[in-house]
């Protein structure tokens, strides 16, 4: 084998592995965490408002990872009208849901039995009637 063949092979080798590169770049799928970014940054104000009025409660929303149990257990404030509790995945929108707040009930359980392990956040909005209320944690299963 001679320089000049030598030379086309590396040329050909590597427009190949850019190839490859670029293929694996435009078919990996990339999730947003908002597909309404831009509508809810404009109202980060009122965001930033509930979680002011979380960390100035009385009796805030506490959350309780057992991982024995594979549950997580919500303690639920006196006075709650209205609430939600968001299981949010950052790397795969999918697998996102929503618990409704049961406001007569003193604490809530969540079985994390069946959810995928990994990272997950967990966002829980509120209100009392005349505050609304947001605070979120960070939970590894």
């Amino acid at each position: 084998m001679n320089w000049g063949k030598s030379i086309i092979l590396a040329f050909v080798a590597f427009g190949s592995f850019i190839g490859f590169l670029v293929y694996r770049m435009a078919s990996t799928k990339v999730d947003l965490v908002r597909k309404d970014y831009y509508q809810t940054e404009m109202a980060y104000q009122q965001q930033i408002d509930r979680i002011q009025n979380n960390k100035s409660a009385h009796n805030p929303f506490k959350i309780n990872h057992q991982p024995s149990k594979k549950e997580i257990q919500f303690s639920i404030p006196k006075g709650l009208t209205k609430g939600r509790i968001q299981f949010f995945r950052p790397s795969d929108a999918q697998l996102d849901f929503n618990v409704a707040v049961e406001p007569n009930h003193t604490e809530q359980i969540v079985s994390t039995r069946k959810l995928k392990t990994g990272h997950w956040r967990i966002k829980i909005t509120w209100t009392d009637g005349q505050q609304e209320y947001y605070t979120e944690e960070e939970v590894r299963l």
